[in-house]
């Protein structure tokens, strides 16, 4: 039997079918990211499509997906109309799209300034509640082919040992290094420790013959990079 919806103006269908609809009929491109995440939602509540719910869940971050991506479960059940299965379905969906931005190293992108290396490296830790230290290694081409978490730290900060940093690079046969840390505050910032980090490293990198190329500092805000500033 044909569904009667297939003869029906797209603006007749109920509120709460029109994302899926719309998807099939015009792509994916041509939904906003409130009726993407009506589709994730399936539902809304008493009262309220499941377009209205995905409205309001997006205007408590201003509709900033990188800020709903920090939502646990816990805090996406506080919505009322959202329960556990809707909020899994949601966390489920952003960490997908944060890991298809992941995946794309596998193209060992190049890497010819800070921007570059910040487009390599945010989509890991730049919406995070904690520090974490991170190494990109590359090859005598500049191009990415490692990424390796050194450390975890707390909301205050994080600890990053020289020797295993060169020991790692070593050992993989680098050609060059650029540190990477997040500060989840959005102070870009650098701290004195900061500041002696890189210097040691830089030092360490020129006994070693293999060069510090950047540290950057990474946050929401964007980035803050040593070599740019004429520290490295």
């Amino acid at each position: 039997m044909t569904n009667e919806n297939t003869h029906r103006s797209i603006t007749a269908w109920a509120e709460e079918d029109r994302p899926r609809e719309k998807m099939l009929l015009k792509g994916r491109q041509a939904l906003s990211d409130a009726e993407l995440l009506a589709i994730l939602l399936g539902s809304g509540s008493i009262g309220e499509s499941a377009v209205g719910l995905a409205q309001r869940v997006l205007a408590s971050v201003d509709h900033n997906l990188h800020e709903l991506g920090k939502r646990s479960i816990k805090e996406l059940q506080r919505f009322k109309g959202v329960g556990e299965a809707k909020a899994i379905s949601i966390s489920a969906a952003l960490e997908l799209g944060r890991r298809r931005q992941i995946s794309d190293l596998r193209e060992r992108p190049r890497v010819g300034s800070s921007r570059d290396a910040f487009n390599v490296i945010a989509p890991l830790i730049s919406d995070l509640h904690h520090e974490e230290f991170w190494l990109l290694l590359l090859n005598k081409a500049n191009e990415v082919f490692v990424r390796e978490k050194l450390s975890t730290g707390g909301t205050a900060g994080t600890v990053a040992d020289v020797k295993m940093t060169f020991k790692i690079a070593l050992d993989a046969r680098a050609a060059g290094i650029i540190a990477v840390h997040n500060h989840p505050s959005g102070n870009l910032k650098p701290s004195q420790a900061d500041v002696d980090l890189t210097k040691k490293m830089k030092e360490a990198g020129k006994i070693l013959d293999l060069p510090l190329l950047d540290h950057l500092i990474v946050s929401e805000r964007g980035y803050y990079s040593f070599a740019d500033e004429g520290i490295i």
